[in-house]
């Protein structure tokens, strides 16, 4: 019975109570026997970092939705009138629309039951030489790796014992998706009272934006706050455009979230009517993720929002330096650079913010940060009314 090494974070200790209420005096042992929990265990360092932490459910879904139906066919209770191994499978379809159904789930797609996990966990554990899903892609069945459920451990009289980790392991993902969910609640609600303590003190205001434009907050609240705060200044802008000079009108410049829009855009994440123009949202500063993006729309240009506070030059001239050591043709290099329209960093997005508080349009970014924050974290508030029912 080999052990495995456990990393201790705040999350835990929670997988440690619910293990104890399974294992009593031997959860420990179980813990330390266990890939999965393991696993699991690394999977969770987020839950108690608040919505800015990274929360990507897709594997931890994965596991839940075909250990859920291994649970609900019986083969834990013995309901079953047949072993796991003689089982047709669980359907793909089955699986897939049951991931949906989970909190934050309903834009999930097949990667991690069809690929992620099982990569991941061998990256975590090379060595174990099983992967947790099991798949039978002719006939799109899956199952769990009954083996990875069963931890046998040696007891205080030297007797072993397996168990089955099977209901643990579900407990330990509904407990992270719930302080995930109640850190997301939690930043839903901060939005709504900074956009009324903002009315009369704009500052709480400016300081709630200038944090969820910090180097550790999730890429997709970055991504929601810069569209909610550009749309607004944008929104206060006019252009004369027509299709002939006699029919030439005035028109707001709007933004559009293309996420939001289900459009086949490319990659692209903000598009601007009546201009045209292409906006892209990036965390880094690589050459080739740049010109990955030119290159999607052929190289038409784009203005990329950046997570930094370096300045637009610094960032621009760091791009250059890269491509040149990368392409080292000038006339290619040059190409790339022109499509580059324009750089927003953070210092921008906080003085456009500033503008727009002044402006008196706080409401509208603070609304608009609650609206896509609910579409890109899959959130509704009826599953909070349809939790409190179970």
């Amino acid at each position: 019975m080999s052990k495995f090494e456990i990393t201790n974070h705040s999350f835990t200790a929670s997988i440690n109570s619910i293990l104890e209420k399974h294992f009593g005096e031997y959860a420990k042992d179980v813990f330390e026997a266990s890939p999965l929990l393991g696993y699991l265990n690394n999977k969770t360092k987020s839950a108690n970092r608040g919505s800015k932490a990274r929360g990507a459910f897709a594997n931890h879904y994965a596991l839940y939705v075909v250990i859920e139906d291994y649970l609900e066919k019986g083969f834990l209770s013995g309901k079953a009138n047949i072993p796991y191994s003689k089982y047709e499978g669980a359907r793909f379809s089955d699986l897939f629309r049951r991931q949906r159904e989970l909190p934050f789930g309903a834009k999930l797609q097949n990667h991690g039951l069809n690929a992620r996990l099982n990569d991941e966990f061998k990256k975590f554990y090379p060595t174990v030489g099983k992967s947790p899903i099991v798949r039978d892609v002719e006939s799109q069945r899956y199952w769990f790796q009954e083996d990875l459920l069963l931890v046998q451990i040696r007891q205080k009289n030297g007797k072993d014992v397996t168990y089955n980790i099977a209901k643990a392991v579900i407990e330990v993902i509904d407990a992270y998706v719930a302080t995930k969910k109640a850190a997301f609640e939690g930043f839903l609600e901060a939005c709504r009272k900074i956009a009324e303590l903002g009315k009369e003190n704009p500052e709480h205001a400016n300081d709630f934006v200038i944090q969820q434009l910090k180097q550790n907050v999730d890429a997709r609240v970055f991504e929601i706050v810069s569209y909610a705060v550009l749309k607004a200044k944008y929104g206060q802008q006019t252009v004369w455009i027509g299709d002939a000079k006699e029919a030439v009108s005035e028109e707001a410049l709007i933004l559009y979230k293309t996420g939001r829009t289900n459009a086949n855009d490319g990659g692209i994440d903000f598009v601007m009517k009546p201009l045209g123009r292409f906006f892209q949202v990036t965390e880094t500063i690589d050459v080739s993720k740049y010109f990955l993006d030119i290159d999607k729309v052929q190289r038409f240009p784009i203005t990329f929002v950046v997570k930094s506070d370096e300045t637009a030059e610094q960032i621009r001239s760091a791009i250059r330096v890269q491509a040149i050591a990368k392409y080292k043709i000038e006339a290619v290099v040059e190409t790339y650079m022109k499509a580059i329209e324009e750089i927003i960093n953070v210092k921008d997005l906080v003085e456009a913010f500033s503008e727009v508080v002044k402006s008196g349009s706080l409401q509208e970014v603070m609304d608009e940060i609650v609206i896509q924050s609910k579409v890109e974290f899959n959130y509704s508030d009826d599953e909070e009314l349809e939790s409190d029912d179970v």
